[in-house]
């Protein structure tokens, strides 16, 4: 009676290796995309969502000094005509 039972048993170990390698092209074919994905994005001279968040602090933070400065000059010119 071991022959139906190594039979699926090497049908087993069988199908086993199968999904292994089948994941280990999975994880590589990802990989390749991904990898693809990054160059083709970085040859478009996309930011990330990071860069553009700090360049538009840096230009938030320069609209109000520049509006600071405004102020500024309004209260000098002011105070010399009176």
């Amino acid at each position: 009676m071991s022959g139906p039972n190594k039979f699926f048993d090497d049908m087993s170990k069988l199908m086993t290796n199968a999904m292994g390698v089948a994941q280990g092209a999975r994880t590589e074919a990802e990989t390749a995309m991904k990898s693809w994905m990054d160059r083709w994005l970085a040859d478009r001279d996309f930011v990330t969502r990071e860069e553009f968040e700090a360049v538009r602090a840096m230009a938030q933070k320069a609209r109000e000094e520049n509006e600071a400065l405004k102020a500024r000059i309004a209260a000098l010119e002011a105070g010399k005509k009176g």
